[in-house]
């Protein structure tokens, strides 16, 4: 039987189709926060708002694992769960975020905060906070 071998390049390209592009880098927060939003859907059917707590290095990589510090979704416990692990995801697919050289500057060990919320409140533009 004859194996299958995928060419590096394809791998790369796919790759490179899987993370999100931004076409200049963020200078703000509330440049962070409406990149990030890009990334989530909420899971089909399900209510609330979950808040993240992360940290970013200076490259634009999340430092470490997001964690939930508020949880208010609808349901039960597995659905609490998947409300969850689909902000987690988001946010891990996101990233690495190009940010300008300024606010890479000032971004290295601090801990910031979003919410995530379905249904989408249109015209609220999420935003990540210091805590």
């Amino acid at each position: 039987m004859k194996k299958s071998v995928i060419p590096t390049v394809t791998i790369f390209m796919l790759s490179s189709l899987m993370t999100p592009s931004f076409a200049e880098p963020l200078k703000t927060m509330a440049d962070v926060g409406r990149a990030i939003n890009t990334c989530w859907t909420a899971p089909s059917g399900l209510k609330g708002t979950v808040t993240l707590s992360f940290s970013f290095k200076r490259d634009g990589s999340l430092f470490g694992k997001p964690r939930p510090t508020n949880i208010n979704v609808e349901g039960d416990d597995k659905a609490r769960q998947q409300f969850i692990e689909s902000a987690i995801n988001a946010l891990s697919a996101c990233t690495p975020l190009t940010f300008s050289s300024g606010l890479a500057e000032g971004i290295g060990g601090q801990v910031f905060t979003m919410p995530f919320s379905a249904p989408d409140n249109s015209g609220v533009t999420p935003t990540v906070n210091t805590q």
